[in-house]
């Protein structure tokens, strides 16, 4: 019983630290969603950032190929961009996605056709993954993608950001990001406010942007708190050779 008593104390100890310590990062971190205009001036660094990363070479992409990897967990992807189609791999599963039409996709566990009752929560997984996997690789390309509001917020050192809201699509339409670029605008961070974190302007890096063979530039690595989310294997080919 003595020995119980101290586990529990230890516990409640601990449990007591880690709340603190979610509280103080909270307040750390957390900050209002920035004002900023819409118009013209917003669209035009918008047009800079994607002239940066060559957004006529992504549009001629066919084929992308990566491994998204956080905390030790890795899923992989073959997407074949032009015919709305990705390979979703993760554990043991193996969903052949059907972008346009989700409930079309199939299912392979173990490399055996599943058409169990786990399919559909199967596919919605894989759907869920590539739309948030894909993100942190092609985020920068969607900046004129239907429903996407755009607004220029000045900086306080005379930098301009550029504030990037998702009104619809997706898993959680209503996001927001303000994007930080380096002097030849291409993007170097952004801040979110989504509603998968309690807390509102957490920074997210971009970077080791590696070019493809058509030009176009995709990210290799992001550090968002402590955390690193890497994408390796990259892979792609083009509509022209």
């Amino acid at each position: 019983m003595k020995y119980l008593k101290i586990a529990l104390k230890s516990l409640l100890v601990l449990l007591l630290f880690l709340g603190l310590s979610l509280i103080s990062l909270y307040h750390y971190y957390d900050q209002e969603l920035p004002d900023g205009e819409q118009g013209v001036e917003a669209d035009r660094l918008a047009q800079k950032m994607l002239m940066a990363l060559d957004y006529k070479a992504y549009k001629e992409l066919d084929y992308i190929e990566w491994t998204f990897s956080s905390r030790g967990r890795k899923r992989s992807y073959k997407w074949q961009k032009t015919q709305g189609r990705c390979t979703v791999v993760w554990d043991s599963i193996s969903v052949d996605l059907n972008i346009k039409a989700v409930k079309k996709s199939s299912v392979q566990v173990n490399n055996l056709a599943y058409i169990g009752k786990m399919k559909d929560d199967f596919i919605r997984a894989a759907e869920a993954k590539f739309n948030n996997d894909t993100f942190w690789l092609v985020a920068p390309y969607k900046l004129f993608d239907k429903g996407v509001e755009r607004r220029l917020v000045n900086q306080r050192d005379g930098s301009e950001a550029l504030l990037v809201t998702y009104t619809s699509g997706g898993n959680t339409p209503g996001d927001s990001y303000l994007w930080f670029l380096e002097e030849d605008y291409k993007p170097k961070a952004f801040q979110m406010w989504v509603s998968i974190f309690p807390i509102g302007g957490l920074e997210a890096s971009w970077e080791k942007w590696e070019k493809t063979t058509n030009g176009a530039y995709l990210p290799r690595l992001h550090k968002v708190l402590f955390l690193d989310l890497e994408i390796t294997r990259l892979n792609t080919t083009s509509i022209k050779p």
